[in-house]
């Protein structure tokens, strides 16, 4: 079963269809895979950091599936649901985040796809009228569901080291 684990991915990869089973057994399912471009989920930051523009957790959340995990920079509790995603944004939002992509690699599979790197976020600082910026490492990785890309792993932690 293992090597037929590693075809489906293969084969996923490469876009097409497969059907998955017991070696022998009738097919229970078949997957199509959608076809979907580099451009296409880089564009999904950028959804997801025009949502952050709006300053409304309910649109940001709106990126995420009902059964994503968060692991997010300024929060030491993952979230693990979409009420505590939503919860993280609300607070998250009242800094005026903006986040602009210094670095990334998107690798593309079968309807699942992910985005990883590192980013800076511009965030309103402790003083009125100061902004702080903060460094970051970044993964995302998305699915296609019920036709719509959405995130079902984001996982940000500021920079441990001083940028030099």
């Amino acid at each position: 079963m293992k090597n037929m684990t590693r075809f489906a991915v293969a084969a996923c990869a490469i876009g097409a269809a497969v059907t998955l089973g017991p070696i022998g057994a009738p097919a229970q399912s078949t997957m199509t895979c959608a076809p979907v471009t580099q451009q296409d989920i880089a564009a999904l930051f950028d959804r997801w950091n025009a949502s952050l523009a709006a300053h409304d957790a309910d649109k940001v959340t709106a990126n995420y599936a009902p059964d994503a995990v968060l692991l997010p920079t300024v929060s030491n509790r993952p979230r693990t649901d979409i009420a505590g995603i939503k919860d993280y944004f609300m607070h998250f939002l009242e800094r005026n985040p903006q986040g602009t992509i210094d670095s990334r690699t998107i690798r593309i599979g079968c309807n699942m796809a992910s985005d990883v790197g590192t980013y800076t976020f511009r965030l309103s600082g402790s003083t009125p009228g100061t902004t702080e910026v903060v460094k970051a490492r970044y993964s995302f990785i998305y699915e296609l569901r019920n036709g719509k890309w959405v995130i079902v792993h984001h996982h940000s932690s500021a920079m441990p080291e001083p940028v030099r």
